[in-house]
């Protein structure tokens, strides 16, 4: 007697993770790896790399078959999303959608695998992710000891983007670089791709499904205990008084039609606008008929290929299209 089943759910945040009351974690997703290779398609090389021994915080690089050709390329900073609590840098979710971003623009990526929840609640993520920027700046004027960044970065067209909650990282990094500053690199830009963004109050069609404000909140609470609640400016951007001062020259947002994340996605460049930050230029672009990070699981389909297209254009200063 007392004893507690070991079946006994105690958080379920189905298809993601159950925790149950014996303290047992069942990650249902996200567990994969695919080792770093070239990517036989677009030629792209792959490596992985130690950031930190500890906290343990590494990153698998992204190098074009065009490096070293011509003028230095810019670097793409990549959060992975999974809420906090799943999946990795070395996640075959990832591998081919950031070989295609990597050929397509002729950038270097830095994709960044930081700790997960329960077992290091934030702000583990978001400490983890500024070690990894922080790692990645010191190779400009030719320090650190990565030579992929040292011989073939432009620090000057420096990018950050993430989707679903390394949107919200992403976010909180140009936060972080605009408050503090980060020697050595132009944060150029940002890219959020369904931005894990919510509040207290619903906006637009948010409150039309009560399961989806529970998951959110139960899954926020669950991830960063401390936390003030939904309208924790690290979850509603709306609620920093000096959202002004995101650190980027430019915002990229991409939403999905079907995704419930989108009504937030809508509001962020809008509400950069209202609290006079003073960036060169922001922009939404909707996936029609499409859902939740959809590029990730379908990385050739045609919104997914137009997404790529045009983070190639965002990335070299192009003139910008939509989908």
């Amino acid at each position: 007697m007392g004893s507690e089943d070991s079946s006994d759910i105690l958080h379920d945040f189905f298809p993601l993770m159950r925790v149950y009351k014996d303290g047992r974690v069942e990650r249902l997703s996200g567990n994969d790896v695919v080792p770093a290779d070239v990517d036989a398609e677009t030629g792209v090389k792959c490596k992985d790399v130690e950031i930190s021994p500890d906290p343990k915080v590494s990153a698998r690089l992204y190098l074009p078959k065009g490096a070293g050709e011509g003028r230095k390329l810019p670097v793409l900073v990549y959060f992975h999303g999974g809420g906090f609590i799943v999946e990795s840098a070395f996640s075959p979710t990832y591998m081919k959608h950031l070989c295609l971003v990597a050929a397509e623009a002729n950038a270097v990526i830095v994709s960044v695998d930081y700790r997960l929840a329960p077992e290091h609640p934030l702000p583990a993520a978001f400490d983890d992710s500024w070690r990894a920027l922080k790692w990645v700046a010191a190779h400009s004027n030719g320090g650190g000891d990565e030579e992929w960044l040292k011989e073939y970065v432009d620090f000057d067209r420096v990018f950050l983007g993430g989707d679903s909650a390394g949107g919200t990282i992403a976010h909180g990094m140009a936060m972080r670089v605009g408050l503090e500053g980060l020697d050595g690199v132009k944060l150029d830009g940002i890219v959020l791709n369904c931005p894990f963004f919510w509040g207290k109050d619903p906006i637009a069609g948010e409150g039309d499904d009560e399961g989806v404000s529970t998951f959110v909140e139960n899954l926020w609470r669950f991830v960063n205990p401390k936390t003030t609640g939904l309208d924790d400016p690290q979850l509603n951007p709306d609620k920093n008084p000096e959202y002004a001062k995101l650190g980027c020259n430019r915002v990229l947002v991409y939403v999905a039609e079907q995704d419930p994340l989108r009504h937030r996605g809508r509001r962020y460049t809008a509400e950069l606008a209202k609290q006079g930050w003073q960036g060169e230029s922001s922009e939404v672009v909707e996936a029609k008929g499409e859902n939740h990070v959809f590029n990730l699981f379908t990385p050739t389909s045609d919104n997914a290929m137009a997404m790529v297209k045009k983070l190639a254009t965002f990335f070299n200063h192009s003139p910008s299209s939509s989908i």
